[in-house]
């Protein structure tokens, strides 16, 4: 099973989205294996978005994600990274498919509710950048066998 991140941005947070967001990747399927709130500093999000630090918009996106605390999540899966990027919906909610959480609860490129990894390589360092390994918690779930195929598993 994969693991990926996904964070609730400052504007899901103010907006009160939380449960909303958290209920459709529950309904999904997908299990929950670690959650935290957090207040993100400078540093962590130098850190996180390092390929846009030198950007002319990187102060929009720092100040974005320091404006309140974010909710950090850590959803496993089968293809969980794949899942969940396309739950999101693509990063501007104006054009974002209606069904997914930016194309219903968005219409911004920069307040789109969530951040999601990129791909397992990303989900593996993002998930450890927030995490530490004893946040993980590893249960069973009964459902198991009425979410995938016996062959799937």
């Amino acid at each position: 099973m994969e693991k990926t991140l996904l964070i609730i941005k400052p504007c899901a947070v103010q907006r009160g989205l939380i449960g909303q967001i958290i209920t459709r990747l529950e309904n999904r399927g997908l299990k929950l294996v670690a959650m935290k709130m957090a207040q993100l500093d400078k540093e962590i999000l130098a850190a996180h978005y390092s390929h846009l630090v030198n950007k002319p918009f990187y102060p929009i996106i720092e100040a974005s994600m320091m404006a309140s605390p974010v909710i950090l999540t850590a959803w496993e899966g089968l293809q969980a990274v794949s899942v969940v990027r396309e739950m999101a919906g693509t990063t501007d909610g104006k054009k974002a498919a209606p069904g997914t959480l930016r194309g219903d609860f968005c219409m911004s490129h920069q307040e789109n509710i969530v951040h999601t990894s990129d791909s397992l390589e990303t989900a593996e360092q993002e998930l450890a950048r927030f995490f530490k390994p004893e946040d993980f918690f590893d249960y069973p779930s009964p459902l198991l066998n009425y979410l995938y195929a016996s062959d799937e598993l």
